[in-house]
C-alpha cells in the first residue's frame, strides 16, 4: 500500500509544476492567440462597427496593389537591416570601449543606456524639434560652424535616414549592455593566454573576443531586426511618414489606412507584417544558432 501511495506522490510531483502554466498559459492564449486566428479571419472581410462582410482575399490584392503599401514595405525593410546593423556594429564598438579600463567607466555606462529608459514618443518629439529647418537645435550649431541647413525631417531624400539615425541612438544602449554581459563572461584566460603568445589587441578581438560574442550577436540582430520591423511609434511621432509618404513603413501605412476606415486593409496589412516577420526571424534564427553551435 505504501509502494503504491509513493508512487501515486513520485507521478503527481513530477507533473504539478506543469499546473503552473495553466495561468499563464490561458492568458495567452487569450491576449495572443485568439487575436492573432481572429485577425485571420477579418483581413478577410470588409468590417466595420455595424456589420462584416466576407470577401476572401480581396484586401490582400488591393494591398499589393496599393504603390503607396509597396513603398511602405521597402521602407520597412530598409528601416530594419540599417538599424540592427549599425546596432550590432555601434554596440560591439562601445561594448569593448566599456569593458576596458577607462575613467568614469560606470557613468558612461549609464548614459549610454540611458536613451533605452526614455519614452519612444518622448524622444520623437524632442528630435522633432531639434531637427525642425529654421529653429532647430542641430541647424543652429551647424550654421555656428558656417555650414546650411539641413532639412532632417522635410526633405524626402533624408527624412527616413534621419528617423533611422535617431532609432539607433536611442536603441543601441540596449546592444551595448548586451555585449557587455557577452564580453563578461568570455574567461579571461583566453586573453592572458594570447598575451603570452605575443598577441596583440587586434588579434585579440579577432580571434577571441568576436567570436565568443557570436551568441550576443545573434540576440542584438534578432531583437533589433524584429523592432525594425514593426517600428512605428517613432516614425510617427517624428514625420507621421512624411513629408507625404517618404518615411512610411507598412506600420504607418496601416495606421493610415486604419484612420480612414479601411478597417478590413488594415488588418490584411497586419496579418501580412506578422507573416513577414515570421518568414524573415524564424529561418534566420535557426540559421544563427546552427552557426553559433557548430563553432
Amino acid at each position: 500500500m505504501s509502494a503504491t501511495v509513493s508512487k501515486f506522490a513520485r507521478e503527481r510531483s513530477k507533473h504539478y509544476p506543469m499546473y503552473f502554466y495553466l495561468p499563464i498559459g490561458l492568458i495567452y492564449g487569450l491576449l495572443f492567440v485568439l487575436p492573432t486566428f481572429t485577425s485571420f479571419y477579418y483581413s478577410m472581410t470588409r468590417w466595420n462597427l455595424f456589420g462584416v462582410e466576407f470577401i476572401g482575399f480581396e484586401n490582400f490584392l488591393m494591398f499589393f496593389q496599393d504603390p503607396f503599401l509597396i513603398n511602405g514595405l521597402i521602407h520597412t525593410f530598409i528601416y530594419a537591416f540599417l538599424t540592427s546593423g549599425l546596432k550590432v556594429v555601434i554596440g560591439m564598438v562601445l561594448g569593448v570601449i566599456l569593458t576596458s579600463n577607462i575613467a568614469f567607466q560606470s557613468f558612461l555606462r549609464n548614459i549610454v543606456f540611458f536613451p533605452v529608459l526614455v519614452s519612444t514618443i518622448g524622444i520623437g518629439l524632442t528630435f522633432q524639434s531639434l531637427m525642425k529647418p529654421e529653429t532647430g537645435v542641430i541647424n543652429e550649431a551647424l550654421n555656428f560652424f558656417g555650414l546650411p541647413d539641413v532639412y532632417w525631417l522635410t526633405d524626402p531624400a533624408i527624412a527616413l535616414y534621419s528617423v533611422i539615425a535617431v532609432d539607433v541612438w536611442k536603441g543601441v544602449g540596449l546592444a551595448t549592455v548586451i555585449y557587455i554581459a557577452g564580453i563578461a563572461s568570455i574567461p579571461t584566460e583566453y586573453s592572458e593566454a594570447a598575451k603570452i603568445d605575443g598577441a596583440g589587441v587586434w588579434h585579440n578581438f579577432r580571434h577571441i573576443t568576436l567570436p565568443l560574442l557570436r551568441p550576443a550577436t545573434n540576440t542584438v540582430i534578432i531583437l533589433s531586426l524584429i523592432g525594425g520591423l514593426r517600428s512605428f511609434d517613432l516614425i510617427w511621432a517624428m514625420t507621421q511618414g512624411g513629408p507625404g509618404f517618404a518615411s512610411d513603413v507598412i506600420a504607418s501605412v496601416i495606421y493610415k489606412n486604419y484612420q480612414a476606415g479601411f478597417y478590413g486593409l488594415s488588418t490584411a496589412g497586419n496579418v501580412v507584417l506578422f507573416i513577414l516577420i515570421a518568414i524573415l526571424i524564424l529561418p534566420l534564427s535557426r540559421f544563427l544558432t546552427k552557426r553559433e553551435i557548430e563553432s
